[in-house]
């Protein structure tokens, strides 16, 4: 059975999908993009402050889902606009997580929506 997590800590959807589902013990996050939520509008700077809003994005949502933390988080996908930006983009991940690490890809993508330099989706063990 599928549990819809919603939180206004955390951008809206802006499509047809949630912010993230629940399904036994594992809880699925769409993919997050640099919004603000208290502003609806992406973060001042390059891809150290995206990076950390979208981090904080998806922690919002993790901890609607129970309490949840990134201590929880099994699997990212990193998606960059520009794979130059990887590893700015990781400095800032790494102080996020700790070990063990998650496992991850990150890919590069043509665009992202809005414009987006990163988006960041992860899946969460309860």
């Amino acid at each position: 059975m599928k549990r819809v997590i919603r939180t206004t800590k955390a951008p809206a959807a802006i499509g047809p999908y949630s912010q993230a589902i629940q399904v036994g013990n594992l809880v699925y996050t769409s993919g997050q993009i640099p919004i603000d939520p208290a502003t609806g509008v992406f973060v001042q700077g390059g891809i150290k402050e995206q990076t950390r809003q979208s981090l904080n994005n998806v922690k919002a949502i993790l901890e609607e889902a129970g309490g949840l933390t990134m201590d929880n988080v099994v699997k990212t996908t990193v998606f960059l606009a520009d794979m130059n930006d990887f590893a700015d983009m990781n400095a800032v991940y790494a102080e996020f997580f700790s070990e063990p690490y998650p496992a991850r890809s990150a890919v590069a993508v043509k665009t992202l929506p809005k414009g987006a330099l990163v988006e960041i989706e992860v899946v969460a063990s309860v």
